[in-house]
Order: C-alpha cells, then sequence, then structure tokens
C-alpha cells in the first residue's frame, strides 16, 4: 500500500501592525484608530481616520469655550488634542479634553509625555479607537473604569450616535441622561447639546 503524501503548510504570519495606528494602550494590549484596518490595506490614508468630524470638532469647541469662560485659570489647567493618561506601564489612555488641578499637575510635570497625573475632569466626544473586540460598550466601561480608579472624580461620554451624555463618578451610580437636558461641567456651570446645536442651526441626523 503507497505511503500517504503529506504537505507542510506554512502558517500565515502575522501582519504588523505600525505604531502609528495606536490609538492607546489598554490592559498592555493596543487599542487601534477606528479604520485602522483601511490604511493597512491602502483604501485610506492615516490622515483620513485620525481626524474628527466637524461635529465633534465643533462640540469640543463649545464646551472649551464655558470651561474657559468660568474656570479659574489659577487654580486648573485645561490640555486637550487628545491628551493621554499614562496609569502605569500597561495602560496609556486618551481624552479629548482634561481638566487638571494645578495642584496635582504641577509645572514641573509639564513635558513631553503623558501626565501620570489624573484629570479631575476628562471628557469624551464619542471615540476614535476602534472597538470591534470590546463592543462600544465594553469599551466605554473600561476605559472609564481605569480612569476613575486612577483618580478621576468626574467622567463626561457624549454620544453622538445615541445623543446622550453618561456622567460617571466613584462610588455613584453612572447616569444615562439624552443630550437636551442641562448637564453640570463643572463648579456648577451646565451645558446643554441639543440647545446650543439648535440655536447654531446645525441637524444632527437620527
Amino acid at each position: 500500500m503507497p505511503t500517504p503524501v503529506t504537505t507542510k503548510t506554512t502558517p500565515k504570519r502575522k501582519r504588523k501592525i505600525p505604531d502609528y495606528l495606536v490609538y492607546e494602550v489598554m490592559d498592555g494590549k493596543p487599542i487601534y484608530y477606528k479604520g485602522y484596518q483601511s490604511v493597512l490595506n491602502k483604501t485610506k490614508t492615516l490622515e483620513d481616520i485620525m481626524g474628527c468630524s466637524s461635529l465633534q470638532a465643533e462640540l469640543v469647541s463649545y464646551l472649551l469655550r464655558i470651561i474657559f469662560r468660568v474656570f479659574d485659570e489659577k487654580k486648573y489647567r485645561v490640555l486637550t488634542n487628545e491628551i493621554g493618561s499614562h496609569i502605569d506601564i500597561r495602560n496609556n489612555l486618551s481624552n479629548d479634553i482634561a481638566i487638571y488641578d494645578k495642584a496635582v499637575l504641577t509645572a514641573d510635570k509639564i513635558n513631553k509625555k503623558y501626565p501620570d497625573v489624573p484629570p479631575k475632569i476628562a471628557i469624551e466626544i464619542d471615540t476614535e479607537a476602534d472597538t470591534s473586540e470590546l463592543t462600544g460598550f465594553g469599551y466605554t466601561y473600561k476605559k472609564s473604569k481605569k480612569l476613575l480608579d486612577f483618580g478621576v472624580e468626574r467622567i463626561i461620554w457624549i454620544m453622538i450616535g445615541t445623543k446622550t451624555v453618561t456622567v460617571m463618578e466613584p462610588n455613584r451610580d453612572w447616569q444615562v441622561r439624552e443630550w437636551d437636558t442641562d448637564i453640570e461641567l463643572m463648579d456648577g456651570h451646565t451645558f446643554n447639546i441639543a440647545r446650543y446645536l439648535a440655536e447654531e442651526g446645525i441637524v444632527v441626523d437620527d
């Protein structure tokens, strides 16, 4: 009886993903920018996936105007542009807007690295992260829990798709509200996404 011939199959080499496509690092694992696979497939450029939408940018601008109008610049630092938080060697997370107490983020900690102290308030508008492995809610929950454990006192997530605002604080139930509600931003000052958009004549499709 003839001996059967076996053929070896060479396992496919896993494609190395460049570091520039990493949005955050959570639990030692890279979380990539949403749309990173399109960059790997060369159907989009890096600039295509890294930029935020005009609506996201408008909401960031709206919130910053309120913050700069009411905050005490001798007490707080307001940082934006996807400011990172270095929680530990396995976790580097980013925020759209972060408000720091100057007593915590002191002048000597301003350098070329991510801050290794928590912001007082962290604000997120949607996310630029690819959440396919965690699902959207799983990513939001895990990231928020890490930020709260790090010492963040208040997290505000604005979700454009559901038109909701979620407010998270340590040792309190997380509150999910429609974005036509007045939400406290800081020190008793509020914002209302729906009202602002209506005043600007901006229509967000359902």
